[in-house]
């Protein structure tokens, strides 16, 4: 009351004679009202005592545990148009089985017989590297027949240039003994000559020992002709082995050199071959990229490129699937502070967006609609949001996670840290302080071993 009135009730009215006034201003009222006091100071200070687990919250969703689990798009390798859906968006489509059919937008790919063209070019070659290599061998065959040949005239030519030599060696046994013969009728016409001074010859012996003489000198010349022949003869030997040397090796040189030309047309060809055969693979390839198949089982989330006739870019992104079998995990995020205090192991509460839960931090035990999971992964680099990211799998021996959650979903997560009484978290929280830093049993045994 502002007692601004001089018409005071309370000093005209008696109040503590009503019936409420007698409850309110009994003596008795305190005396119950004290009591609720004391018993709720002594509740209140019970629970100060009471264990709470100190804990890390966070918020993340649903992932998988491997990459090759989580929603993907589907792209094609090569630009193309497409022709005809085979699917509709939430079909669930199997390993292998075909989305869509695409074409071709390039001109050199328009061909539909490319592939048989090609393989058809490429046996040609084949065939080509066949010849090449019949005729590298039609090559050596004559080249083994000229040097056969070649050493056959060699050894003729040398036999003739013996021939030449050994009549070399008779001419000059004659030519000595026409000389000796010559010597000797000299010296019988001399002889002849003095006795017909003397008078003891007649002049007719003196002019058949003068013919005589001359016979043996005409002999001597000519047996000198045949020794200069014979000579000739061993010159023009050595020349026929030196000419069968040198024809031969111009012919075995062009042989050889015919040779390595159908060699070298070979290569070049088998060259050609396996160009065409790496053509012919890549095409054969090619046409199977027409049909944009799944990798592996899954539904079909939604068509990118949707309609009939659309083109497209090699690498774009067509039609997104998500596979039917998936290891669910959670992927959330924590605090730089609270990183050393995450462990592989980790035990962690999760509460799934779209589930009713009653939670209870401090009391995990208590907690109603959370599900229990551990800690596989804690990234080692922050994250864009400035947190780390730490990847939870399902506790197998906790309660099993829903089976409707689907990736992308919310989730609150509790990791659970050590247990304390509730006044040292309220003085912790008041104050600050970090949650108290340890280490599980597990993670101290491995740091002592190692």
């Amino acid at each position: 009351m502002l007692n601004i009135s001089h018409n005071q009730l309370h000093k005209s009215v008696d109040i503590t004679d009503s019936k409420s006034g007698k409850h309110v201003f009994h003596g008795r009222y305190y005396k119950y009202f004290n009591r609720f006091l004391g018993a709720f100071a002594i509740i209140g200070i019970i629970i100060l005592f009471l264990p709470w687990t100190q804990n890390i919250t966070g918020r993340g969703q649903v992932t998988t545990l491997t990459p090759d689990q989580r929603p993907q798009t589907i792209q094609s390798p090569i630009p193309g148009r497409i022709e005809n859906w085979l699917v509709r968006e939430g079909d669930f489509v199997a390993k292998g089985d075909t989305i869509m059919k695409i074409s071709e937008i390039k001109s050199e790919y328009f061909d539909p017989n490319l592939v048989e063209r090609t393989a058809q070019q490429r046996d040609a070659k084949s065939q080509s590297v066949g010849s090449y290599e019949e005729k590298v061998k039609a090559l050596n065959r004559q080249i083994d027949a000229l040097a056969n040949e070649r050493g056959l005239k060699l050894e003729q030519a040398k036999n003739k240039l013996l021939q030449a030599k050994l009549k070399v060696q008779s001419d000059s046994i004659d030519f000595e003994a026409a000389k000796t013969n010559k010597q000797i009728a000299q010296r019988q016409f001399d002889r002849t000559v003095t006795l017909q001074e003397e008078g003891f010859k007649a002049t007719r012996d003196v002019e058949d020992k003068r013919l005589k003489l001359q016979e043996t000198e005409a002999k001597l010349i000519s047996q000198e002709n045949k020794l200069l022949a014979s000579k000739n003869e061993v010159l023009n030997a050595q020349f026929e082995i030196s000419r069968v040397n040198a024809e031969y090796s111009d012919k075995i040189s062009k042989a050889q050199s015919d040779k390595f030309t159908a060699q070298s047309s070979q290569f070049d060809t088998e060259a050609q071959v396996s160009k065409l055969d790496n053509e012919y693979s890549n095409y054969k390839m090619r046409n199977d990229l027409l049909f944009i198949t799944a990798p592996y089982d899954g539904y079909i989330n939604k068509a990118i490129r949707g309609g009939v006739g659309q083109t497209f870019k090699e690498g774009e992104a067509l039609v997104g699937i998500m596979p039917a079998q998936v290891d669910l995990a959670v992927e959330t995020f924590v605090d730089p502070i609270d990183l050393p205090l995450l462990n592989l192991g980790e035990k962690v509460r999760v509460q799934f967006d779209g589930w009713p839960a009653i939670v209870f931090s401090g009391w995990p035990n208590v907690s109603y609609g959370t599900y229990g999971a551990k800690v596989v992964a804690v990234e080692n680099f922050i994250s864009p949001n400035g947190k780390f990211r730490v990847l939870l799998a399902p506790d197998e021996e906790a309660e099993k996670w829903p089976d409707a959650i689907r990736a992308g979903s919310g989730a609150y997560t509790m990791a659970l840290l050590e247990d304390v009484r509730i006044w040292f978290e309220l003085w912790r929280q008041l104050n600050g302080f970090p949650p108290n830093y340890y280490q599980p049993e597990g993670a101290t045994a491995k740091k002592k071993q190692g």
